[in-house]
């Protein structure tokens, strides 16, 4: 897609969906990007989405503000109306922001088997390696220093950042995305006790990822032991991830930075996990689920239930326990006490 230099403040609206608030004078104007309230300049664009950040509104100098429908706080400026400001803003950010088209450039240093299929527009950056068998579908990007096994096969329009490693016989969806230094099919953590040592455990099984993945730098996906680790469409992998062998991991499902799912552990479709929550492995997660951060799954899960706290439980109930530990304490002075005798009564009754 072409570089936008700038919009008026009419095809704003348009493309966020929103109604312009202003005089036919200012429908014209012209925005060059996006940028916050307090740093906004007058050919900019800002947006209010989180009510924390009220107080930068007087004084903002953007061209346009994006605000939600029941938001009154005035503006110094014309107000585009929408029903999400964050998305509006993001919607706009790619306007102003798109991907640049690949020309299927090839660096020199790159190595590539003959037997590799690669489509025509597909760039390869430098000291890529492609092994035998592979398939790299239309408009696909491989940026420097990345490993593609034997056998992988890699959808259209796809784009692997700098030194991602993609194990043999992996398959990417179309317009999958994944950071840098993410590993997609290393061995499963997978062995067995003889009595002496840790016996390994060939793991035989793929990653098979959806379309519209997104996966964080550094996060690790392992293969299955002997069926497959699959990413179904829509997922997005925070930085920092652990996803263990045969996990299942549904549709528009979100995890943030340092998440750790154990081996076999099915999670639901729309879930939203917070960082460095766990999963003990052989559990199942309900769709919809709500993890908070830090939290630890041991057990299964009931569908769209929101769970927190260790081991994880319903959040309320989580809330209620986490009030109660500060006043442990006090409550354990007045229970140890329970039942003692008053100081000197047992002389007395002596």
């Amino acid at each position: 897609m072409q570089s936008i230099d700038a919009v008026s403040l009419e095809e704003v609206a348009r493309v966020v969906s929103g109604r312009l608030e202003s005089e036919d004078m200012h429908a014209s104007r012209r925005v060059t990007g996006v940028n916050t309230l307090d740093m906004a300049t007058a050919d900019q664009a800002s947006f209010l989405s989180n009510s924390a950040y009220k107080h930068l509104l007087a004084q903002t100098r953007a061209a346009v503000v994006l605000m939600g429908e029941a938001e009154r706080t005035p503006a110094p400026c014309p107000v585009i109306r929408v029903r999400d400001p964050h998305l509006a803003f993001a919607l706009l950010q790619r306007l102003f922001h798109p991907d640049s088209p690949t020309q299927g450039q090839r660096h020199p240093s790159a190595a590539v088997d003959p037997s590799a299929r690669i489509a025509a527009d597909v760039d390869i950056g430098a000291q890529v390696a492609v092994a035998a068998g592979a398939v790299i579908g239309a408009g696909s990007r491989i940026d420097a220093g990345c490993v593609i096994g034997s056998g992988v096969h890699i959808g259209s329009g796809c784009h692997l950042h700098a030194r991602v490693t993609v194990a043999d016989g992996c398959v990417l969806g179309d317009r999958v995305v994944l950071q840098s230094g993410a590993v997609i099919g290393s061995d499963g953590f997978g062995f067995a006790w003889d009595g002496r040592q840790h016996l390994k455990i060939p793991q035989v099984g793929r990653v098979v990822i959806g379309d519209d993945v997104e996966i964080g730098a550094n996060t690790c996906i392992d293969r299955g032991a002997i069926q497959d680790t699959v990413i179904e469409p829509g997922v997005k992998l925070d930085n920092l991830i652990q996803i263990g062998h045969n996990v299942r991991i549904g549709a528009f499902t979100v995890m943030a930075s340092q998440v750790g799912i154990s081996g076999s552990t099915v999670v639901g479709k729309g879930c939203q996990i917070g960082g460095q929550a766990g999963a003990a492995g052989h559990v199942e997660i309900g769709d919809g689920c709500r993890i908070a951060a830090q939290s630890g799954v041991i057990g299964n899960l009931a569908a769209k239930g929101t769970y927190a706290g260790f081991p994880a439980m319903p959040h309320r109930e989580w809330l209620k326990i986490s009030a109660l530990l500060t006043r442990l304490p006090a409550i354990w002075e007045a229970v140890r006490h329970l039942g003692r005798p008053e100081a000197g009564e047992g002389k007395k009754n002596g």
